[in-house]
C-alpha cells in the first residue's frame, strides 16, 4: 500500500541553544518572522525590569493579561445583547476570545509576532463599560471624551495589581490605545495608526470578528432576518458566518504585505466595500435600534444613577478607587468604579442602593 502522507520537510534554522530559553525563542524570532514583524527582543516597558529566562516579554504580557482581575470581568459584560435570553450570544469575553483567534491566524500567515497579537487581542477591551456600548455613551455623560480604548490602557496602566498596572510593553500598550476604527470603514483607524503591524492586524480582526458575531447573535434573536442583510454581501463575503470569516480573513492575507517597511494590512476593495456594508446595516438595523429598546434605556439609567450617587459624595467609593487615583478629580474616580462594573454587579448594586427591600413585622 503506497501512503500518501508527505513526508515532512525539515528546514534547518540555526538559533542560539545555550543560555536561557528566551534567548532561543528570541533568537528564533529573529530568524522567522517577516521583516515588519515586531521582535520581542527589543520590546520596552515604563519601568524597567529583569527579564524572565522561559518567557519572551510578549509572553509575560499575555500571562499578565490573563491572570488579571479585569480579563475574568469580561465574561460578564455585554457585547451587543444586554440580558440575552439565550446562553449562547456573546459576551465581551467572547468576543475578545473571537478577535484573539483571528488576529492570531493572520498574523501567522504574514509571519508577525503571534505572541504580541494575543497580548494585544486579550487586553484590547478591559475598560469596556457595563452594558457595552450604550453604558460607554452614558458614562461619556459624567465623563465627556470617556472611550473605552482609553480605559482599557488606564487599566493596564494603573487600575490593576491594586495601583500598579500591568506594567506591560509599550507594543501592546500601543496596540490597545489604537484599536478603534473609523465610522464606516472596519480597516481604517479612529485616530493615529498602531505603530506596529501586529497592532494593525488586531484593529482590522476586531472589526471582522464583530461584524459577524453580532449578524450572527442579531438573527438568532429575531431582531433581524438572514434575508434582510442588503444585497452583494452574502454574495461577496459568504452566506454563513464561517465562510464571511473566511473569505475575510483570507482576503486581508492576500491584500497585506509584512515583507518591508512599513507593513501593509488591507483587504481587497470589493471585500471592504461588503463588509463596510454589513457594518452600516448592523448599525441602522441592530446597533441604533438597541439603544432605543427600553431595556437599554433602563441600563443607561443605571449608569447614570450609579455615577450621580458616587459623584455627590466621592468618600462612599471602595477604598480601592480613593486610594490608587485620588489625586484624580472625582469624574474620574467615579468612572474607573463604574466602568470597572459588570452588568450584574452594576445591576445588583443598583437594587442594594436604590430599591426598598421588602419586610414584615
Amino acid at each position: 500500500m503506497v501512503s500518501t502522507v508527505a513526508p515532512a520537510v525539515r528546514v534547518a534554522i540555526t538559533v542560539q541553544t545555550n543560555g536561557p530559553i528566551r534567548v532561543t525563542l528570541e533568537a528564533r524570532e529573529a530568524h522567522t518572522l517577516a521583516i515588519a514583524a515586531t521582535r520581542s527582543a527589543n520590546a520596552s516597558r515604563q519601568r524597567p525590569e529583569e527579564s524572565c529566562s522561559i518567557r519572551t516579554d510578549f509572553q509575560r504580557d499575555r500571562d499578565r493579561i490573563i491572570h488579571a482581575k479585569s480579563f475574568r470581568r469580561l465574561m460578564y459584560k455585554t457585547q451587543v445583547l444586554i440580558a440575552p435570553g439565550d446562553d449562547h450570544s456573546r459576551t465581551r469575553l467572547t468576543h475578545t476570545l473571537e478577535v484573539t483567534q483571528i488576529a492570531r491566524t493572520i498574523g501567522r500567515a504574514l509571519r508577525l509576532n503571534e505572541d504580541l497579537i494575543e497580548a494585544i487581542g486579550l487586553a484590547h477591551d478591559l475598560g469596556h463599560t457595563p452594558f457595552g456600548h450604550a453604558g460607554e455613551a452614558a458614562l461619556a455623560d459624567l465623563l465627556p471624551g470617556f472611550r473605552h480604548n482609553e480605559q482599557s490602557l488606564r487599566v493596564v496602566d494603573l487600575l490593576e495589581k491594586g495601583g500598579r498596572g500591568l506594567n506591560l510593553t509599550d507594543a501592546v500598550r500601543d496596540g490597545i490605545l489604537l484599536h478603534s476604527k473609523a465610522p464606516h470603514d472596519i480597516s481604517q483607524s479612529f485616530a493615529a495608526v498602531p505603530t506596529s503591524a501586529e497592532g494593525d492586524v488586531l484593529k482590522i480582526s476586531d472589526g471582522v470578528a464583530y461584524i459577524n458575531h453580532d449578524l450572527d447573535d442579531a438573527v438568532q434573536a429575531g431582531i433581524i432576518g438572514g434575508d434582510e442583510v442588503p444585497p452583494g454581501v452574502f454574495e461577496v463575503l459568504g452566506a454563513s458566518h464561517s465562510a464571511r470569516i473566511n473569505t475575510l480573513v483570507c482576503d486581508i492575507i492576500a491584500h497585506s504585505s509584512t515583507e518591508q517597511l512599513p507593513a501593509t494590512i488591507t483587504m481587497s476593495p470589493s471585500v471592504r466595500a461588503a463588509a463596510n456594508t454589513l457594518r452600516n446595516f448592523l448599525f441602522e438595523r441592530v446597533y441604533v435600534p438597541l439603544n432605543q429598546r427600553d431595556e437599554t434605556v433602563r441600563a443607561q439609567h443605571v449608569i447614570r444613577e450609579l455615577a450621580a450617587y458616587y459623584l455627590a459624595d466621592p468618600r462612599r467609593l471602595p477604598t480601592e478607587f480613593q486610594t490608587i487615583v485620588r489625586h484624580d478629580p472625582p469624574e474620574r474616580r467615579v468612572a474607573d468604579f463604574i466602568a470597572s462594573m459588570t452588568d450584574r454587579f452594576a445591576v445588583d448594586l443598583f437594587q442594594r442602593l436604590f430599591v426598598p427591600n421588602m419586610w414584615s413585622v
